[in-house]
Parts: structure tokens; C-alpha cells; sequence
């Protein structure tokens, strides 16, 4: 499998962070989706207060420009067992 056009991150919680970027992203271009879901509880903090995690700063900046493209930007936590067809 190729897998040079995918990006090393340094933790599962970056990938996390990563997954939702792209996620917002690509919503903005396709849908107008407003609610996002995870099973991360630690995504959900990191985006409540981001200056509690600043060895996220640059990502979590990022997401923030993000939310102001939403109108009505909500992203909740779906607990892993119910997170098949979400």
C-alpha cells in the first residue's frame, strides 16, 4: 500500500486533532453539517480549552479558524461502543 502521502503524527491524540481538521474541512467544501461526533473525550477538552494543552497550539489554532466558517459548530462525544454508524 502506498503510504507516502500520509503524515506520521506523533500521537493517537494528534491523529485524533488531524481527523477532525480534515473532517471540518471537507464539510465546509461538501455538507452543511454543523455536529461532529468523536469517542475521544480528550478531542472534546482540547477544542472546550485549548490553552490547557499548548504542545497543541498550532493545531488547535487551526481548528478554531475552522469553527468561525460554522454557523453552529457542535462536536460531541459518542461512546466507542456506540460509534458504528455515526
Amino acid at each position: 500500500m502506498e503510504t507516502r502521502n500520509f503524515t506520521r503524527r506523533e500521537s493517537a491524540l494528534h491523529s485524533e486533532v488531524e481527523a477532525l481538521r480534515w473532517a471540518m474541512e471537507n464539510m465546509l467544501q461538501h455538507s452543511t453539517c454543523q455536529s461532529f461526533r468523536t469517542d475521544c473525550k480528550e478531542l472534546i477538552a482540547m477544542i472546550r480549552e485549548s490553552h490547557a494543552w499548548p504542545s497543541f497550539a498550532t493545531e488547535l489554532e487551526r481548528i478554531e479558524t475552522l469553527q468561525i466558517c460554522f454557523s453552529d459548530f457542535n462536536i460531541i462525544n459518542v461512546p466507542r461502543a456506540r460509534n458504528q454508524d455515526c
